[in-house]
């Protein structure tokens, strides 16, 4: 069923100044080009901007500066991609879970699961478990020995917790997410490999969300730790003992490498590639497909590989890097001949 909200309920909920009727109602969220008569927009890029007029929203989120001259009904905000964040959860069409207790989930006797849980069906829980109020586990999900789950929780369908996953508080897993699979441990041996027991565990801080196909391995002896706030988006990869400090954020297909450290809010965009036995400083923004091969020590941006060009172009710049051994050569030869000559143009006697 549609929400529905008054808008000057919704402004007192963002603690937005209201410009227009407060009886005028909302019943969804669209952007400023496709909302219609009964739905909230926002304006938060200023690329947009042009779309404001003709906007056919029943009220928009801007800035001030933005609301001077807007002939529509508007709130004010500070930030108006952030209110949208909080009132998007106002119109989510997510299902809520049922309550209880499936009866076909399985469920160990010395688990302990709070009666303010929801577990969903074929569901399994196993020994030494704990499950704290609020939480819910949808269908099919695993959560192995000794795991602890914090309350308010939320695993989608299909997520697999190993054995002795630590979670904290209103942890968002999304489904085919495994946390504490084993790391890549292994020792060779005169050409074969020999795995590595892997028994350390999995550390999650609270108000963490973990996206889709999401992989976050066990620590090999100490814990992998993700701290507070973390925002991994989906098909991440988290090797054994990588360290991850509060509100990180990262796009999809991250690959980081194990016992790596990655400081406090960092991003990392899509498709990063960290080596293993690095240290990345708080306050690192790490553009897309960048491979980071050394530590980083002071905040900033960085950057790897070459921008997207025409491929003839690009074709040519791959020659003249292949060449650009040679041309250091020659360039040091050319220095050094230079060098030998004195200024009246006479080869030098020196040495």
């Amino acid at each position: 069923m549609t929400a529905t909200i008054k808008l000057g309920e919704l402004a007192e909920f963002l603690g937005a100044v209201l410009h227009g009727s407060p009886e005028k109602e909302i019943t969804g969220l669209a952007t400023l080009q496709e909302a219609g008569p009964a739905q909230l927009s926002f304006l938060a890029n200023p690329q947009y901007r042009k779309y404001l007029v003709g906007c056919q929203a029943a009220a928009v989120l801007l800035k001030a500066a933005d609301a001077e001259g807007y002939a529509g009904d508007a709130l004010v905000v500070a930030d108006p991609y952030l209110s949208y964040a909080k009132a998007s959860h106002l119109f989510d069409p997510k299902p809520k879970a049922a309550g209880g207790i499936h009866p076909t989930a399985v469920i160990a006797d010395d688990a302990r699961v709070d009666p303010a849980a929801n577990i969903g069906a074929f569901a399994v829980i196993e020994s030494g478990a704990r499950i704290a109020a609020g939480v819910t586990v949808g269908a099919h999900c695993f959560i192995g020995a000794r795991c602890e789950i914090g309350a308010d929780g939320w695993l989608a369908p299909r997520v697999t917790l190993y054995h002795d996953v630590r979670i904290g508080e209103r942890v968002v897993i999304q489904s085919g997410a495994v946390i504490g699979g084993e790391g890549f441990g292994f020792a060779n041996s005169k050409g074969v490999w020999h795995k590595i027991a892997q028994v350390g565990g999995v550390l999650i801080g609270d108000d963490v969300e973990i996206g889709v196909n999401t992989a976050v391995d066990r620590g090999a002896l100490a814990d992998t730790v993700i701290g507070d706030g973390v925002k991994l988006d989906n098909q991440i990869q988290i090797a054994h003992n990588v360290q991850i400090g509060d509100h990180t954020a990262m796009a999809a297909c991250v690959g980081i490498s194990g016992s790596t450290k990655i400081g406090k809010h960092c991003m990392l965009a899509g498709g990063v590639g960290l080596v293993g036995h690095i240290d990345i400083c708080d306050n690192v923004f790490i553009t897309g497909m960048t491979m980071v091969t050394h530590s980083i020590t002071e905040p900033g941006a960085y950057s790897s590989g070459t921008a997207m060009q025409p491929a003839a172009e690009w074709r040519k710049s791959a020659a003249r890097l292949r060449q650009l051994d040679d041309m250091a050569r020659r360039l040091k030869q050319l220095e050094k001949r230079v060098g030998d000559v004195t200024p009246d143009g006479n080869a030098s006697s020196e040495g």
